[in-house]
């Protein structure tokens, strides 16, 4: 049994979380679910991740890797032209594309096939304005002054 969830009171009293809340929305609405090619994520350091994706058959002419946004799109197309009569076809040819949602600042950085398996390198880069630094705290006698304004009880401010 699917339960959809309705995320509407989310989007009206939250700010700023509207990429997540929608992501969270596309993964209720996910649509007939393709196991194929198979494919491993895996966490190879603290900001670093590695997609391994069996796609036997497929030649690196045949696949695309594009990045929109946070989005990362993989397909395969086989070529077409191939006049081969088959007494028996294990090795699906079927021309595919996976998804895959990137979190903020996450980066291809390298994408290799190597017998039959496709490899993508990611890495999450923090912008230096965004990552955390270290603020200084000054004495008082550092700071400079600065002279306050007193008004009298008779006196009105303009």
């Amino acid at each position: 049994m699917r339960t959809n969830l309705d995320f509407s009171p989310l989007f009206r009293s939250s700010i700023g979380f509207e990429r997540m809340l929608n992501a969270l929305e596309a993964a209720g609405r996910a649509e007939t679910i393709d196991n194929w090619p198979p494919y491993d994520i895996i966490k190879t350091g603290e900001d670093d991740y590695r997609i391994a994706m069996a796609v036997a058959g497929f030649s690196q002419a045949e696949l695309a890797i594009t990045q929109e946004q946070n989005v990362l799109v993989i397909s395969g197309q086989k070529a077409n032209g191939e006049d081969v009569q088959y007494l028996h076809r294990g090795i699906s040819g079927r021309s595919f594309q996976r998804r895959f949602e990137l979190a903020d600042h996450v980066k291809v950085i390298d994408a290799g096939l190597a017998n039959g398996l496709l490899t993508i390198d990611l890495k999450r880069e923090i912008p230096e304005e965004m990552k955390p630094r270290q603020i200084a705290i000054g004495t008082d006698g550092a700071m400079p002054k600065t002279e306050t304004k007193r008004i009298e009880a008779g006196e009105q401010a303009a």
